[in-house]
């Protein structure tokens, strides 16, 4: 068993997928089980990921069951205690992996990690830092369309994390449903 489930949900993402899964490949933290969860594609996802990524596992869907159908799916077929949700249309760094295996073994009562997420095409704006609450009941991204100054670099309690790039405990997401 892997210490961490990456789970990648994907429809029609073949342009998208050799971008986040060679970044993946180069992770510091290699103790890893890579699942594409593919949403019924009709593109060539499933024969890319069969000819360049054989290392991935692939559970095709026979439809679309969106985001959470699918990475729903993903999380029931792996039995790593942590998982992590990661967009097709990502491009994590290196030591992504890394540092939240990292904060999972440093906070050890945490159920999520959420990570900071930057614009694929402008990589100085942020798309979330966390989720927050606000005291009218609406949610949202942390920092989102800000430019990235730095603000968001230090560890931080947040509400929530964006699902396009997090960490969650099996145990937590078991013990919720």
């Amino acid at each position: 068993m892997a210490a961490i489930a990456v789970i990648i949900p994907s429809w029609n993402g073949a342009r998208l997928l050799s971008t986040c899964l060679d970044a993946l490949r180069l992770q510091t933290f290699q103790d890893v089980e890579v699942v594409v969860v593919d949403n019924g594609s009709t593109d060539e996802s499933r024969a890319l990921l069969r000819t360049q990524y054989p290392e991935v596992r692939v559970l095709a869907l026979g439809r679309n069951l969106v985001f959470s159908g699918a990475v729903n799916a993903g999380i029931r077929a792996t039995d790593a205690r942590l998982v992590a949700l990661l967009n097709n249309d990502t491009e994590a760094e290196p030591g992504w992996l890394a540092a939240l295996s990292d904060a999972a073994r440093r906070y050890a009562d945490a159920g999520w990690f959420a990570s900071k997420l930057l614009l694929f095409d402008r990589r100085d704006v942020l798309h979330s830092a966390g989720d927050f609450y606000g005291r009218d009941g609406v949610p949202g991204n942390r920092g989102v369309w800000e430019r990235d100054d730095g603000h968001f670099d230090d560890e931080q309690e947040v509400f929530g994390a964006c699902g396009g790039a997090a960490l969650y405990r099996r145990a937590m997401l078991d013990e919720v449903g």
